[in-house]
């Protein structure tokens, strides 16, 4: 039993062996979804489990962005982003890549950050620590798609990310995660490496689907990543940026929106795409 397992309890008291309800994964269908097949765990295993996941299943905010809070379920969580072809934000990804690697056999602790520490953003991103062979490494499949491979929690370490430098430092106890970019070094994210409960996370949760300053509420945000190339629509903006700063920006019809989605692998049911629109006219 993990230290997360033995700090969370039922709702009688009697402390849980699967406080993460990871039993109702569906492994098999998980894995045919990205494909990739089951492997012992490995840094490269794990390596590949990352930018399978990430560069299959979009970073959307579909959900809180027409009124509907997203469950944190995980019976919830991978039938919308394994079963259908939808995506999620941070702690639906997150919450499922960790179970997928608990039952793979890794060892996962997952963890907060506060998003842009610089300009004193919340501590609200969920991301996961995650042990292999006896090293540790941030696992941060839902950050926005932009992410891509594991990387080593080693101060000064820099990692290729799609062709994006990133690059973690870690000071008096707190990790930061920082993109090159034409001026520097600029924060993404800053965690420290406490365990969070599930409850912590439906806390963050309503505050991000909810909140009327929440960007995931104001907005429509859709991501995807792959090598060389990353896709945000962002509203009725279409954004494509390349690492050597290059950028391509379309703006789009609102009768558009749902088809440049399902282009994004976002598949929207008739009810989702009739809210969709309703909010992208109310947010113009």
């Amino acid at each position: 039993m993990t230290a997360q397992t033995a700090s969370a309890s039922t709702d009688t008291g009697v402390p849980s062996t699967d406080p993460w309800g990871i039993d109702a994964l569906d492994l098999d269908a998980y894995l045919a979804r990205i494909g990739r097949p089951a492997e012992p765990p490995s840094f490269s295993a794990l390596t590949a489990l990352h930018e399978a996941h990430v560069l299959t299943i979009p970073f959307e905010n579909v959900d809180p962005f027409t009124g509907r809070s997203p469950s944190l379920d995980l019976d919830t969580i991978q039938a919308k982003l394994v079963t259908r072809h939808r995506g999620g934000y941070c702690y639906e990804h997150s919450l499922l890549f960790a179970a997928v690697l608990e039952r793979l056999g890794y060892g996962v602790t997952r963890l907060t950050a506060r998003v842009q520490p610089h300009r004193n953003g919340p501590r609200s991103h969920m991301s996961l620590r995650v042990t292999v062979d006896g090293t540790s490494y941030l696992a941060d499949v839902g950050f926005g798609a932009g992410v891509l491979h594991p990387m080593p929690l080693e101060d000064g370490v820099v990692v290729d990310q799609a062709g994006w430098a990133n690059r973690l430092s870690h000071d008096d106890g707190t990790w930061t995660l920082e993109k090159r970019t034409a001026d520097g070094w600029e924060p993404l994210h800053a965690f420290d490496e406490a365990p969070q409960r599930p409850i912590d996370y439906e806390v963050f949760n309503h505050y991000v689907a909810t909140h009327p300053k929440s960007p995931f509420t104001g907005g429509l945000i859709v991501m995807r990543l792959e090598p060389g190339v990353s896709t945000k629509l962002l509203g009725r903006k279409r954004v494509v940026e390349r690492p050597d700063g290059s950028k391509d920006e379309t703006e789009l019809d609102h009768d558009d929106i749902v088809d440049e989605l399902r282009r994004m692998d976002v598949v929207l049911t008739d009810d989702e795409a009739a809210a969709l629109t309703e909010a992208m006219k109310a947010a113009d």
